[in-house]
């Protein structure tokens, strides 16, 4: 049962960032991107029906760590804190300047909100990054430093080049050859987590939980797992191709 987890974890750490790796990857790019107010509302339109479908992998990923390996789940939040707790607040910018930014008029509330939309991607990228490098690190005592900066950078850069390719694929409705190069640009982004939980693969599996709770976990979560694949393939189904949604 311990190795079927740590399995379900790294598939939704690694469908995470293949997913909500795009929707962070073009709030990054958000002012590089969109120089006008039409073109942002173009781009947000564009990924914005997936982000609640894609962030209810990092919601799994969170209550796997916390079911199956809890004692994990407290040493990665006391010795991570400061970049979970950036972490965090980043979420809540980036989807607050995404819902607040039509909820009124005014070009600098929109560009408020838009730089809200930026700020939290870009703080959810460098945390991100950095967690990913800690990790790797076997949770060092201090996870700030020169190795979690880099770490973040190159993280940033990454699903920057994911969302560029996801809005070339969606804004370009399946433009030939782009449907190939957003799948190359998922499998990439997703590279770093698959690469962080192999080198934690022998850390995980000798702290999960006991057998008998990780069997009445499974009992409680594998009948719900194929309602969340259905609804992530609805989402999909509905809003990758079609006319934009301008309610964002």
């Amino acid at each position: 049962m311990d190795i079927f987890w740590f399995l379900t974890f790294a598939v939704l750490l690694a469908g995470y960032f293949a997913l909500e790796g795009f929707d962070i990857g073009l709030g990054v790019l958000l002012p590089v991107l969109g120089r006008s107010p039409a073109a942002r509302d173009r781009l947000v339109g564009a990924m914005a029906p997936f982000v609640l479908a894609n962030e209810v992998w990092l919601v799994a990923l969170a209550g796997v760590l916390f079911g199956a390996f809890p004692v994990l789940e407290g040493v990665a939040l006391s010795r991570l804190y400061p970049l979970v707790v950036a972490l965090l607040l980043a979420w809540i910018v980036r989807d607050a300047g995404l819902w607040f930014r039509r909820r009124a008029g005014g070009a600098a509330w929109r560009l408020a909100w838009d730089g809200a939309l930026w700020a939290g991607s870009a703080g959810l990228a460098l945390a991100w990054g950095a967690i990913l490098v800690a990790v790797a690190r076997g949770l060092p005592a201090s996870p700030l430093g020169v190795p979690a900066v880099a770490g973040g950078v190159a993280l940033l850069a990454l699903l920057a080049w994911h969302g560029r390719t996801f809005a070339a694929w969606r804004l370009r409705d399946g433009a030939r050859g782009s449907g190939r190069a957003l799948l190359l640009s998922a499998c990439a982004a997703a590279a770093p987590a698959v690469l962080v939980m192999a080198a934690a693969a022998a850390h995980m599996l000798g702290n999960a939980a006991p057998d008998r709770t990780l069997t009445v976990l499974s009992v409680m979560v594998v009948p719900i797992a194929p309602i969340l694949v259905g609804a992530q393939v609805w989402v999909w189904r509905t809003f990758s191709r079609g006319a934009l949604p301008t309610f964002f």
